[in-house]
This record gives structure tokens, C-alpha cells and sequence, in this order.
């Protein structure tokens, strides 16, 4: 059968040097659905696989061995169907694959996804070796079947065949994955009884698996003793103490190492972005830009620094970033898109957020796209417009998950669409068979709270499967102030200072609650009690970005260097928007003081908008009126969602 493919000139596998048309022939081989590799292989294809194919061709029966080097060739390049040729042309001449032979097939067939016959080959061995064990535990790790790998190595070990430093590594990467540590720690005294404890390749994937379960101590001892340490035991390391908060010792780390590739600097810049330090990790980046720099940013450095512009709200750095983007041809890159979409959708450009989701390809659109839209058009108050992307999503053929529907649900609540939220909410497991978590049921109760319906919002508390949580109690709490229901307010408070007892929050909304209905009494006992248990009040913050700078400015801080311009412009604002019809609403000062105090206070109040936590009414209506006075389009962000001022109005339409 390959004698004739081989001598043919229409065939699958035509003579060189036609390489074009032996390409043909071999694209329907390629299963499309399977990922492509990223660089195109080069065209010594055309001559290597002829010859490899000629000894099984011109002799019968042929050589058993000349069978491996032609599925060693064809691992990791998708070629599936011409594999399966091969194996059955192998069949027919009553050939049966030794250890040897079996674990090159195990590696064709996993390598191509078809873990199924890899398993066949592996099962269908007589006598097995540690070369053959070896393929199928890679097989499993690599297909994401770390339990499978276990069984498989734990099988190995009870047939007494020894493990290597190709065996090891794929081992520890399965435990660290379902975070069995004491399975970790047997492979970890496999690999000192066999002298193993000095490779480079198991020695990471020994700190590799204790930073994953979260035993630091343990890595660092692996790394000292290390006599060679690999690039990858220095990275490996770093991400450990980073995960930590170690951030000290993971930047000493850094300095200190001989040589740094990419992955190191990009576990620096992601671990100073999930340890909050936003300046860090785009100072780092910025690091990479220049000319003398040995290591340039790739995409996946690009996906770990853009949550940082997020974090300070640094629009005008993701914007460069961007444009860093498009100069480096990543442009059509889906996953920095959809990174990019995040970004400018936290940093309040939902405009630009959008062009990045319409420059994916509709058929590169993965549920990570759709979902980051979706979650966008949530936080800007956008409800309609995430359901019209959440029905777009089905329609292509993408289906929902948890985190859609915590956006979707999300966005119902902050547009005030209560029944498109229920349909929802009670379509998850009938329609798309996600089951409802903790956030799913909060937002039904943010849905229904902030609707005015409080008593169906209590009453479907109490029909949650599960103990209602802080987001639960702190969305009905929330609500409670709109409309005045100190009764169903007291119970949610009530719940939340024995689930979370140290967050000020919670008492400070109850107090002003109290100081609305003239409770003096109750405000003084809640007082009492912050100070009696030494719970203190979250300072307000909040910070504004001025050509690509960000000024951060705190309750009562007069640090800044311009801050005497600014409170003299604040002083000259009061009249101004009294002027075009403010009238101050003195029921959000919490001090029992009189009527011309309250609204002093309250003045200073408006200008200090504390955007780290709720935006209050009155500082709301402040920022409408500045919005037209000045003609100026401000966005505000605040603990909950954005809010977009422009002539006098808000987005959110004050439902918020």
C-alpha cells in the first residue's frame, strides 16, 4: 500500500522536489480541530519522510524497528490520520510493537489527541519498560489527567521499574495540580534514592511542586542544593515567594540571578500585579522597552502587566502599551485582546474596550472574550447591553459558564432589568446546566434589594442552599438605605458582624442609617463599639490620572504640591452648583451637628469623593451638577462600578 503512495505522482507522498504538492496531500491528514503549531515546520518534511518510509515499502515483511523513526517524526505534528495508516500498515503484515516501538506510538497518538489509542498501544504491550511507562505518564500530564498519572506511576513503581529524570518531573507536575503533597514527597525520596536530587530538570520540578502546594521552605531547600541551577529553578522560585507576598525576597532573587530569560521578568511583573503594586510592575516593564535591554516583552508579559494600568487606573500606560501591541504584530493575538479589554474597560473606556473585542475573529471569539465583554458592559451599568452580548455569545455557538452568568446577572442588577435577571437566573441549570454558586445568588438578591423588592429579597435568603455569605447580606444591607427599611436592615447587619466583625463598612452604613432617623442613641452605641473593638474606618481615597500620571489623594491630605490651587477652585465650587440649582442633602453626614454644620461638612465631604468605596448620593448629584457647569465628561469609579457624568447626567441614570 505505501509502495504505491510512494511511487505515484498523484499520491498522498509524492517524490521530491515537488514539496508544494506533497503539502497537499498531506493537509487532509491534519485534523483542523486540533491546535496548529504556532512556526511552520520546514520543508525538510518532503525528503525526510519518503526516505524514512522506504525501508517499510521496499522490503516484506518489513523491519519491526524501521517503524520508530517514522512515528518519532510524526509526534507533535497533527498528523493523525497518516499515523494511523502507518499503525495499520504495521497490522496488516502481522507486526505487533514491542516497548520500544509502543511508547514512539503512545507518543504519536497522545501528541495528535487521541489519548484513547495511546492507551490501547500502552495496555496491548506485553513487556513493559520504564521508556514505555514514561510515554503514557507524559500522555496523561500533558491531556490533563493528573489522578491518571498517579495510578500510572504508582502501577510503575509495583512492577518495580525505575523512574528517571523523564519520569519525575511529569509525576510532580500532576501532584502539585490536585495538590497531592504526600504522593510529592514520595516521588521527591524516589528521586534521592535513585541520585536524581542534583538534575536540573527534576531539581525545578521539585521547587515547582512545593511552591504549588504551598511549602516554600521546602523549595528553598531544594534550590541550595542544587549544585546547576537552571534558569527554571530561579523563575520557579521566584513565583513561589511571589505567590507568598515574599515580595522582598523574590526581588533579590531576581537581582541576583546570573541570567534572566522571559519568563523571568514576566513572573516579576505578574507577581507585582497580584500582589496589588501596579507602579512595580509597569516601572518593570518600562524596564523591558529599552533599546539596551537584552529580553523584550512577549504576549504573555503583555497579559500579566495590563491588570496593573487597571489597578491604578492608569489609561493613558495601557494606551501605550496598546499601540507597543500593534507595533510588535500582536494585534490579532485573541488572548491580548482580550486582556486589552479588560484593561480599558477598568480603566473607564468602554468605547475602546469594544473595539478590542470586534477585532477578534469571530471563530477565534473564545468564552474568555465573551465573558470580559460581557463583565465589561456589567461594571459600566451597561445591563441591556450585556444581555444583547450574552445572547450574540449563544448564538455563535459559545456556551455560558459560572463566571458569565455572575457578569450577566451583574449587569441585570445595576440597569435595574429585574425580570431579564430572573429568566436568567433560573435558566443556569434548567437551559445551560451551570450550577448557581455563592456570587449567582448575591446578585439575586442585589437584583431584587435594589428594585425595592426587600422582602423577596429576604425571603430568598432563607431558600438558599447554602449559608448565605458577607456579598449576600451586604447587597440587602445596601440596599436598605434607599428605601429606608432600618428593620431588614438591622438583620443583614446583624448577620455581617459576626461574618466579617472587622469590616467598618458595615457599621458605618447601619450608623448612617440610624443618623437619618434621628437614632442618636444608636449611632453613639455603634461608635462605642468600632472603638471598643478597635475596628477602624477604611480612609477614602481617590486618584485621578492627568497625562499619564496618577495623583493619589487621601481624606485630609494636603501633601500634594498643588493642593492650595486645589482647595481654592473647591472653595469657589459650592456657589457654583448652588447657583445652577444644588441643593446639599445633609441626610448623608452621619454627625448630629446643626443644619448650616451639616452642610459645611458636607462640602468638604463632596470633595473629597472616596472611590475606593460606594460613591454617596450627594457626592453623586455634586458630580452631575460639575459635569455641566464645567462641560466636562468625568468618569468615576467607584468600589461597585463606573459611573459616566456628561451635561448633568449619569449612565447609570441614578439607579445605583
Amino acid at each position: 500500500m505505501l509502495r504505491a503512495l510512494r511511487s505515484s505522482s498523484t499520491t498522498i507522498l509524492p517524490e521530491p522536489p515537488q514539496p508544494q504538492a506533497f503539502l497537499s496531500t498531506i493537509h487532509p491528514h491534519i485534523d483542523p480541530s486540533q491546535t496548529k503549531c504556532t512556526t511552520p515546520k520546514p520543508f525538510p518534511y518532503t525528503s525526510t519522510l519518503p526516505t524514512l518510509l522506504q525501508p517499510i515499502s521496499d522490503q516484506n515483511p518489513p523491519p519491526h524497528l524501521s517503524y520508530a523513526p517514522l512515528f518519532q517524526f510524526l509526534t507533535g505534528q497533527n498528523f493523525l490520520k497518516l499515523g494511523q495508516q502507518i499503525h495499520a500498515h504495521m497490522t496488516l503484515h502481522g507486526l505487533q510493537p514491542n516497548a520500544f516501538l509502543g511508547a514512539k506510538m503512545v507518543a504519536m497518538y497522545a501528541s495528535s489527541g487521541d489519548l484513547e489509542s495511546a492507551v490501547t498501544v500502552f495496555r496491548k504491550i506485553k513487556d513493559p519498560t520504564s521508556l514505555l511507562y514514561n510515554s503514557i505518564i507524559r500522555a496523561y500530564t500533558n491531556n490533563g489527567y493528573p489522578l491518571k498519572t498517579i495510578d500510572i506511576y504508582r502501577e510503575m513503581h509495583s512492577l518495580r521499574l525505575k523512574g528517571d529524570n523523564f519520569t519525575f518531573p511529569f509525576v510532580l507536575k500532576s501532584c502539585a495540580n490536585v495538590l497531592d503533597v504526600w504522593m510529592g514527597e514520595c516521588v521527591h525520596g524516589q528521586s534521592l534514592r535513585f541520585g536524581l536530587e542534583l538534575d536540573a530538570y527534576v531539581g525545578t520540578s521539585l521547587i515547582d511542586f512545593y511552591v504549588k502546594v504551598g511549602e516554600l521552605r521546602d523549595a528553598n531547600k531544594v534550590f541550595d542544593l542544587m549544585t546547576v541551577r537552571a534558569v527554571s529553578s530561579w523563575n520557579a522560585l521566584i513565583a513561589g515567594y511571589m505567590k507568598e507576598g515574599e515580595i522582598r525576597v523574590a526581588e533579590d532573587l531576581f537581582r541576583g540571578m546570573p541570567c534572566r530569560n522571559i519568563v523571568s521578568w514576566t513572573s516579576m511583573i505578574s507577581g507585582y500585579t497580584q500582589n496589588g503594586l501596579a507602579e512595580e510592575a509597569l516601572s518593570l516593564f518600562d524596564e523591558m522597552l529599552k533599546e539596551d535591554s537584552e529580553v523584550k516583552p512577549n504576549w504573555v508579559t503583555i497579559m500579566s502587566v495590563l491588570p496593573a494600568c487597571a489597578h491604578s487606573a492608569s489609561f493613558e500606560r495601557g494606551r501605550r502599551i496598546n499601540e507597543y501591541v500593534n507595533r510588535i504584530g500582536l494585534e490579532s493575538n485573541p488572548s491580548v485582546q482580550t486582556a486589552l479589554i479588560a484593561m480599558y474597560a477598568k480603566c473607564g473606556s468602554l468605547v475602546s474596550a469594544r473595539c478590542c473585542f470586534d477585532r477578534i475573529l469571530e471563530n477565534e471569539k473564545n468564552l474568555c472574550a465573551w465573558n470580559t465583554m460581557i463583565t465589561a458592559y456589567a461594571s459600566h451599568g451597561q445591563g441591556l447591553e450585556s444581555v444583547s452580548t450574552f445572547e450574540n455569545m449563544v448564538r455563535a455557538g459559545v456556551y455560558p459558564d459560572a463566571i458569565t452568568f455572575t457578569g450577566l446577572l451583574s449587569g441585570c442588577s445595576h440597569s435595574g432589568i429585574v425580570e431579564f435577571g430572573l429568566r436568567y437566573f433560573n435558566s443556569m441549570q434548567t437551559k445551560y446546566s451551570v450550577e448557581p454558586r455563592h456570587e449567582h445568588y448575591a446578585c439575586v438578591v442585589d437584583l431584587l434589594a435594589r428594585a425595592g423588592r426587600l422582602v423577596e429579597a429576604k425571603e430568598f435568603i432563607k431558600k438558599i442552599p447554602m449559608q448565605p455569605g458577607p456579598s449576600i447580606w451586604g447587597a440587602l444591607l445596601a440596599a436598605c438605605r434607599k428605601s429606608r427599611n432600618l428593620e431588614i436592615a438591622e438583620i443583614a447587619a446583624k448577620e455581617l458582624f459576626v461574618l466579617e466583625p472587622e469590616n467598618s463598612c458595615n457599621y458605618i452604613l447601619l450608623s448612617n442609617m440610624y443618623a437619618e432617623a434621628g437614632m442618636w442613641k444608636e449611632v453613639d452605641k455603634l461608635r462605642a463599639r468600632l472603638k471598643c473593638e478597635g475596628i477602624k474606618k477604611n480612609p477614602g481615597c481617590s486618584w485621578i490620572e492627568i497625562k499619564g500620571k496618577a495623583h493619589l489623594f487621601l481624606s485630609g491630605d494636603l501633601s500634594h504640591p498643588q493642593s492650595k490651587e486645589i482647595y481654592n477652585l473647591l472653595e469657589a465650587l459650592p456657589e457654583k452648583i448652588k447657583a445652577a440649582g444644588y441643593i446639599p442633602n445633609t441626610g448623608f453626614v452621619l454627625h448630629d451637628i446643626s443644619e448650616e454644620e451639616k452642610e459645611q461638612n458636607l462640602i468638604i465631604h463632596i470633595i473629597r469623593i472616596t472611590k475606593n468605596l460606594r460613591i454617596c448620593g450627594d457626592c453623586h448629584t455634586v458630580i452631575k451638577f460639575i459635569s455641566k457647569i464645567y462641560e466636562r465628561e468625568i468618569v468615576v469609579r467607584d468600589v461597585n462600578r463606573f459611573h459616566h457624568f456628561r451635561h448633568g447626567a449619569c449612565s447609570c441614570g441614578d439607579y445605583w
